[in-house]
């Protein structure tokens, strides 16, 4: 799945927590990289940027996303 694709499938869930649990399972399942769930969550503000934060190396799932070095606080 690309980003397009969860993007899209994204706007037909109306509850945030349903949203955020719908890219948990899709990670999970290897259907989309560690990096697009970084980036789908800094997007709609599921990362609190105030929070303590830390580096992480992302995971290779996708070869949409290269592996690099991301920003992910933990709320």
């Amino acid at each position: 799945m690309n980003k397009e694709e969860l993007n899209w499938l994204l706007q037909t869930i109306q509850d945030a927590e349903t949203a955020k649990r719908f890219v948990s399972a899709q990670y999970e399942r290897g259907r989309i990289s560690f990096q697009m769930v970084a980036d789908v969550a800094r997007e709609r503000g599921w990362i609190s940027r105030t929070a303590n934060q830390f580096l992480t190396t992302a995971t290779p799932h996708s070869t949409e996303y290269a592996t690099t070095e991301l920003r992910v606080a933990i709320a």
